[in-house]
């Protein structure tokens, strides 16, 4: 049964979120670029990272990277790791490439400050670690232990993290995931489930002027199966298929022998993932002498909203109050590391900072948000039981 402590308990010294200290953190995470596919520099961030929590009450496992990808990182409180706790998931990997910063420096106009990856989600990453160097600072010890996962490859699916996120999210009793905050700062309660898929077709090459006839075109396959997969999108649903790459064919006096594409599929719930994903496995030809194979999977199960995860809302929403802000909770088709665990942990997601333009070149976050959020975590480890 979930227990909440009340909201007049462990009050800290409003010192502790000050913007401009916690927008000078931010700023030190955002000039070291990490791209996912460099991951000598999440590394470097990840260094820094660990560096700054030899001070704190934590202990510090690394784990080494695989397949291409950086380190994981994860600090453990001290106390409170004898029972289910409190799993805190950030990404420190980003979208733009290496020398982006340079297009996008970090700079602060008016309630804005830019930078690559300051949104998405070093800025969330990083007053998840402020709040918990706060809680430290004051003395008090939450009553449930602290684990925050800091993660190199969420921007490509996750795939070298995704085992370490549910075995420490099986163990957890709240999950909270520091991804940005949607709409004007509201908190994310449900996303969709993500799908990725490729399809491979087989035909038949052949003169395209002298013989025809003996040809077999993948490409004109390729162009059935995109009518087929187009056709699956049904917005009133909230599924939505997308063909978001496809080539094929050599030289255009050749009837193609091979075409390709990749597809991203986005379903609500577990009952429509087992209806779509089985539908795009299950493409076959139209045309005699042409094969299609499609390979993929879902990378993320849906994120559904339930009473454990309506519950923790309900519990960051009085929180807000109390700090002075009103938190509103949403549903995005967007997937996180919160969907790997949602369906077996009362998960909260987009506790990080507001801002807009997510993997863009004019990303941001609002510096009026940076006190409020970091806040609103501090208080989440002070009264969660």
């Amino acid at each position: 049964m979930m227990q909440f402590e009340g909201t007049d308990a462990f009050m800290t010294s409003a010192n502790w979120f000050d913007t401009q200290t916690i927008l000078d953190g931010i700023r030190r995470w955002v000039e070291i670029e990490t791209p996912t596919d460099t991951p000598e520099q999440v590394n470097r961030l990840m260094s820094l990272v660990a560096e700054q929590h030899r001070d704190l009450p934590v202990t510090l496992e690394r784990v080494a990277g695989i397949d291409g990808c950086g380190d994981h990182l994860i600090a453990r409180s001290t106390w409170g790791q004898d029972q289910p706790g409190i799993l805190v998931l950030s990404h420190l990997d980003t979208v733009h490439p290496m020398g982006f910063i340079e297009r996008l420096p970090f700079k602060v106009e008016g309630d804005s400050a830019f930078g690559p990856g300051i949104y998405d989600m070093k800025g969330g990453a990083y007053i998840a670690h402020h709040a918990l160097r706060a809680l430290c600072a004051d003395g008090n010890r939450s009553p449930l232990g602290i684990t925050h996962v800091f993660t190199s490859d969420e921007e490509i699916g996750s795939p070298t993290s995704r085992a370490l996120i549910e075995k420490e999210g099986r163990k957890a009793k709240y999950v909270l995931v520091t991804e940005p905050a949607r709409e004007g700062g509201k908190i994310v309660t449900g996303r969709k489930g993500v799908g990725r898929f490729r399809v491979f077709i087989k035909g038949v090459p052949a003169h395209a002027g002298t013989r025809p006839q003996d040809g077999r075109s993948a490409v004109r396959e390729l162009a059935n199966v995109i009518l087929a997969l187009e056709g699956m999108n049904d917005l009133n649903r909230g599924v939505t298929v997308n063909v978001g790459v496809a080539r094929g064919g050599t030289r255009p006096n050749v009837t193609p022998e091979e075409a390709y594409a990749e597809v991203d599929l986005r379903v609500p719930s577990f009952a429509d993932a087992e209806e779509f994903v089985g539908k795009i496995l299950g493409l076959t030809s139209k045309t005699e002498g042409v094969t299609v194979t499609v390979t993929g999977e879902l990378n993320r199960p849906p994120y559904e909203k339930s009473n454990a995860g309506a519950s923790l809302y309900e519990h960051a929403k009085a929180l807000a109050t109390e700090i002075g802000f009103e938190l509103i909770d949403t549903h995005t088709g967007g997937g996180s590391d919160g969907n790997f665990t949602a369906a077996h942990t009362a998960t909260l997601d987009g506790l990080g900072v507001d801002g807009k333009g997510a993997h863009t070149h004019y990303e941001q976050l609002y510096v009026s948000s940076l006190a409020p959020r970091a806040r609103l975590l501090h208080r989440l480890y002070q009264t969660l039981r």
